[in-house]
């Protein structure tokens, strides 16, 4: 994915893992949450599994869009410098 970026644009690779180990952690998180708690039914738990995934990936996202806006709004109107989302300095 990194090489499909416009050279001119493409992220150095720090910025580029710091930015995909970030992705990776929240997928892997909610796997397993997907996992724990479809083990918690007694009805088919692929079903849970499914319905948790598509929650996440809907809901989750919209809620996630949310709040880096309100975050990012936030951080702008106070000026904090460090708390800018993409910038690692």
């Amino acid at each position: 994915k990194r090489f499909k970026e416009p050279k001119e644009e493409r992220r150095p690779w720090r910025i580029w893992f710091y930015d995909t180990s970030k992705q990776a952690i929240g997928a892997l998180f909610i796997h397993f949450a997907n996992v724990f708690l479809s083990d918690l039914t007694e009805e088919d738990p692929c079903s849970l599994y499914l319905i948790n995934f598509i929650l996440d990936a809907t809901l989750g996202m919209l809620l996630i869009w949310l709040g880096v806006k309100v975050v990012s709004w936030i951080v702008h109107y106070k000026k904090y410098t460090y708390l800018v989302f993409g910038e690692y300095g």
